[in-house]
């Protein structure tokens, strides 16, 4: 076996009373796909951070090329080699795509000028390497989070990086594009570049991993080829419990108005002539590739970007929806694709966040004591795992987020709630939790409408899967149709 080109050696870190590491050691190897993965929290991302110098180690080394440091810096990292793609992107908005992706090495390198053609030149390179487009001259906050994951990746890529590290890369990816991205890692490998990869997706883990490590709690718990595990045994090895599932249960809608009717929506040139009906404790799926309409279907019957024609009905009430009060009002909640940004107010408390959307008064006075009595029902009921109720909202792994995200609206009792990627970025224990509690929830008559790309979960969730495609419902699948080959045939025709 080639000697590895990076290394951790017995890393633990400790963040005040909180162990995030325990000795961990864990090595990887020229032209291999390393996976690491377990629970949210259970010390990925910290080890990465510690491997690129983001973060001291309290004890351990990482070893690089056989010369080991006791703490890296990220300069150290980057001349080394080092690159990590984190969860968030560290993307500057301000700037265009082409310049985030050409930064790091002009701080690598310590240059002090810089050259708007060298850099749009290494950045159509890093573009063309991973096979997919990107408008790199359009700032970066202007792009959406699946073009903001292509370009941090594509950052990647653009310099003679010997070890890549990847966290949760294809979360705002659809199929053609994590296509694209195993298609670069593919070539990768063939350079002899050392990847590290996390990711929560099954299917993901066994089809680009040749070696799988799993931490549980800050320490390894287990390591070896993917051939040695199944889908159940890993899940259980990473979560400590064993594999769980839920049946669906066919909603009774006989004589009842339907929970959501939306009739000939459109918005010109997003989407058109848009018919879907969802009933009382009925869940449906909405798949399509990236750029079909479905986030903007969504976005409409919300008031996000209220459609320009067409009607919605709410319980068989006919609810005229121009911006996302109206929605809110009428009973309709939503969960956006990008907690970060669009969904949770990160540095203000978890159990401010939990009741944003919905504050018991009375005789128009703030009801102090129901509404500590809502933040800890949420907590309770979503099994919130945290601190204090004061603690911000960063302060929390995706799971936690992304369920309190969930409870914020779940608080107001919708009567429909439309989910943009409800378990994106979460572990496999956290995932069936909020599925579970969808479940539970459809089964008290709320209408729910998921929008997803992993096509397991629509179909152990879903009662029917409505495509999308050029901005318009072009097929409905249920029943027998439910299966994975039909339902990627019928988004990818």
């Amino acid at each position: 076996m080639s000697a590895p080109i990076v290394e951790a050696v017995g890393v633990s870190k400790r963040f005040g009373g909180v162990q995030a590491l325990t000795d961990v050691s864990v090595a990887f190897g020229p032209g291999e796909v390393h996976c690491i993965v377990g629970e949210n929290g259970c010390g990925k991302s910290t080890l990465l951070k510690v491997i690129s110098g983001a973060y001291r180690p309290t004890s351990g080394q990482v070893v690089v090329d056989g010369t080991a440091y006791d703490h890296l810096t990220p300069r150290q990292a980057l001349s080394a080699g080092i690159e990590v793609i984190y969860q968030d992107f560290s993307l500057m908005p301000n700037l265009t795509a082409a310049e985030n992706i050409a930064l790091p090495g002009s701080v690598a390198g310590g240059r002090r000028l810089y050259s708007r053609t060298a850099a749009r030149t290494l950045a159509e390179r890093a573009v063309v390497r991973l096979g997919v487009e990107i408008e790199l001259d359009i700032p970066v906050g202007e792009l959406t989070v699946a073009e903001r994951q292509l370009t941090a990746i594509a950052r990647a890529l653009a310099h003679e990086a010997k070890f890549i590290a990847m966290d949760e890369p294809t979360t705002a990816l659809t199929w053609k594009e994590v296509d694209a991205l195993f298609a670069a890692v593919g070539r990768l490998k063939e350079a002899g570049v050392a990847l590290a990869f996390i990711s929560h997706k099954m299917q993901e883990i066994f089809s680009i991993a040749e070696r799988v490590t799993v931490l549980r709690n800050g320490a390894v718990v287990t390591s070896g080829r993917p051939d040695e595990f199944t889908h159940a045994s890993l899940a259980e090895t990473m979560t400590g419990r064993g594999s769980q599932s839920f049946d669906r249960v066919a909603p009774r809608n006989k004589g009842r108005a339907p929970a959501l009717k939306v009739t000939g929506l459109g918005r010109a040139p997003l989407f058109a002539d848009v018919d879907l009906e969802i009933g009382q404790g009925e869940i449906v799926g909405l798949a399509g590739l990236l750029g079909s309409g479905r986030t903007e279907i969504a976005e409409a019957i919300c008031g996000v970007k209220p459609a320009q024609t067409g009607t919605i009905e709410v319980l068989g009430r006919p609810t005229p929806i121009n911006a996302l009060a109206d929605a809110v009002a009428a009973g309709i909640g939503y969960v956006p694709e990008d907690r970060l940004t669009q969904g949770l107010f990160l540095d203000q408390p978890i159990g401010d966040n939990i009741v944003a959307t919905h504050l018991p008064a009375r005789r128009g006075f703030l009801n102090s004591r129901a509404i500590e009595r809502r933040k800890a029902r949420v907590v309770s009921d979503l099994r919130i795992k945290l601190g204090k109720l004061t603690d911000p909202v960063r302060s929390l792994s995706g799971g936690n987020a992304q369920r309190v995200l969930l409870g914020k609206w779940l608080v107001g009792e919708p009567k429909v709630l439309i989910l943009n990627g409800p378990t994106v970025g979460v572990d496999v224990g956290s995932k069936f939790d909020i599925l579970g509690v969808l479940n539970a929830q459809s089964l008290q008559g709320l209408g729910v409408l998921i929008i997803s790309d992993d096509v397991p979960e629509l179909i152990s969730m879903c009662h029917r899967v409505l495509v999308v495609r050029s901005g318009r419902i072009v097929r409905e699948l249920s029943g027998d149709q439910l299966r994975e080959d039909t339902v990627v045939a019928a988004v990818t025709a």
